[in-house]
This record gives C-alpha cells, sequence and structure tokens, in this order.
C-alpha cells in the first residue's frame, strides 16, 4: 500500500474509534513501529485532533465532538493539479462549462501563499494552445462539438450504439473514444462489417444505443477482433525519433504500443492491404517520414519495393 493511501486509510480507522494504540496501528496496518509513529504525526500534522494518553498501557484518542480534517493538498500536488489544469486548455474538451466551478474550488482549498504561486504559475507558464496575450484560466472559447458530452454520458451507461454521420447510421461497439490530431476520434467496432472502423465525432448528428436485435457481446467481439489482429502484415520497433515523427503524423488506423515506461520505443504493427494502390504508396511515404530509426520486423514484399523504388530516386 503506497504511503498516502496508508495515511487516509489510517486515518479512517482512527476517526471509528475512540481509543487505539501503536501496536494496533502497527497489526493493522503490517507496518514497522516506526512507521506507525511516523505515520501518527503527519496525521496530526495534518489537523487531526489526536490526544496522547500517558502510561504503560497509554495510547491516542480522537478528541471529542471531532472530525477527520477537511482535504489537504502539499504544496507540489497543488501545483500538480494546477499546471495539468492549465495544460487543458483550448484542447475542446468535454464539461468545459465546469471549468470556472472547478478552479473556484480548487483556489478555495488552499492557502494564500499558494494561491499567490498559482498566479505566478499562469502568468509564467505557457502551453499549446494558450494565447499569450490574454492566458485567461476559465476562458470558455474552446467548447467541443455538441455531441462529445451526449456520447460520454451514453457510453457509461451501454457501449453498443447507433451512431448517424451524414445520415448514414453505424451499428458499432464503442472501443475507445480519443482525441488525436485535434479531433475527438471513436474507434469502434462495426457490427455489420464486423471490423474496426474510426469515426470522426464532429461529423456525427445523432448517438442512441442500439436495439437489442444489433448487438454483440463484449466477448464475441474481442474474440473476433484478436483474430483480425493475427493477420497483420508490417511490424516494426520504433526509436525515439521515429515515435516523435509518428506523432506528427500518422494514418488514423495505425497506432503504436510502447516497450518502455519513458515512452522511448515502441512496437507498430498493422495489416497494408498491398492491393490496393492509393493504400500502398500512402504507407510507403509514411515509412519514409518515420525516418532511418526503426528495425523492420515483418513487411509485404510490394511494401519494400515502394521503398526500394522511392530510395532509387534520390540515387545519382
Amino acid at each position: 500500500m503506497k504511503k498516502v493511501e496508508r495515511i487516509n486509510t489510517i486515518m479512517r480507522y482512527i476517526n471509528n474509534r475512540s481509543h487505539f494504540t501503536i501496536s494496533e496501528i502497527m497489526q493493522e496496518f503490517t507496518i514497522s513501529r516506526s512507521t506507525a509513529i511516523r505515520d501518527i504525526r503527519e496525521i496530526e500534522a495534518m489537523g487531526m485532533p489526536l490526544v496522547a494518553e500517558v502510561g504503560r498501557d497509554g495510547g491516542y484518542f480522537v478528541m471529542h465532538n471531532s472530525v477527520l480534517p477537511d482535504v489537504r493538498f502539499t504544496d507540489n500536488e497543488v501545483k500538480a493539479l494546477f499546471i495539468a489544469f492549465m495544460a487543458t486548455r483550448n484542447q475542446q474538451l468535454p464539461y468545459l462549462k465546469s471549468r470556472q466551478s472547478l478552479a473556484e474550488k480548487l483556489l478555495g482549498l488552499i492557502s494564500e501563499n499558494q494561491q499567490d504561486d498559482l498566479v505566478l504559475l499562469n502568468q509564467i507558464l505557457l502551453f499549446e494552445g494558450t494565447n499569450p496575450n490574454n492566458p485567461d484560466l476559465l476562458d470558455l472559447s474552446d467548447l467541443p462539438h455538441h455531441m462529445l458530452e451526449k456520447l460520454i454520458q451514453l457510453l457509461l451507461v451501454d457501449r453498443n450504439l447507433v451512431i448517424t454521420s451524414k445520415e448514414e447510421s453505424y451499428h458499432i461497439y464503442l472501443l475507445h473514444l480519443y482525441r488525436e490530431k485535434s479531433l475527438w476520434l471513436i474507434e469502434g467496432f462495426d457490427t455489420k462489417e464486423e471490423k474496426k472502423q474510426i469515426f470522426h465525432v464532429d461529423n456525427l448528428t445523432n448517438v442512441q444505443p442500439s436495439p437489442t436485435n444489433k448487438r454483440w457481446s463484449k466477448k464475441k467481439i474481442l474474440e473476433k477482433l484478436r483474430k483480425q489482429e493475427g493477420e497483420t502484415n508490417l511490424s516494426l520497433e520504433l526509436g525515439p525519433k521515429a515515435i516523435a515523427q509518428f506523432k506528427k503524423y500518422h494514418p488514423l488506423k495505425v497506432s503504436i504500443s510502447y516497450t518502455n515506461p519513458y515512452q522511448a520505443t515502441a512496437i507498430l504493427k498493422t495489416f497494408i492491404n498491398v492491393k490496393n494502390p492509393e493504400e500502398l504508396t500512402e504507407i510507403t511515404n509514411w515509412l519514409l517520414f518515420l525516418g532511418e530509426d526503426i528495425k523492420i520486423k515483418e513487411m509485404p514484399i510490394e511494401v519494400n519495393e515502394g521503398l526500394q523504388k522511392r530510395l532509387g530516386l534520390f540515387c545519382p
């Protein structure tokens, strides 16, 4: 158990008892005596009114008519929350209208000194999409597509959906909702085509739960996807430079899996339809765009020939 989680649990444990000892804390949470004493002192410093009893059988009790203290944030926790909050400006996020009330509540929880630090951070730090001439934390000019919040509300209850886009409807099982290249996208399993599809949220005109006779079970969908994923014919290992290029541009159907915690290496696996000239040309140009920081594990002959042909154009 992490320290923060343990201390919060100990606080609830203490507040539900009229009396406790260090030995009881040690036994209950499987910690050493020194750790138990250190945790109790930290809880006292947070404002919990504990009274120590002197004597052989002494312990602690919570002062009568006292309750758990309000939530407290360390200086670093406040800065982490605030910076994350700042970085979301102008990102077309859902529930953006709640930004003002969130900011007001956060500021109401912290001390004046902490508030002064946040004001200074707001003046100094600029993120992508920030207007340096008006870095207003409560700027609400970047409201997302009106369907986004409705979509989120529905998928929290039911991921079998009928989405309508440009007068055409699709019965899907929603796999992921994500934002990429400043666009909100749905990755869904199309139950008619029986494959993954990518849909732009900005193109949606309606979203509703799917009728019973059009639904697929999650188990059936995952089994179908596992079979399809086995049909990959392009496999690459990407280094940091190639990953940076990938983030700048990549086809929407292509994704990567990071292979270390620092996101410095990744694996890319996908299927290339070599019978489609447009897709073949696109993937060839894109692989050249990724640069030299890739290792090829598997590649269709047609893609390799396309690369050799393109590279030959640059040779004297």
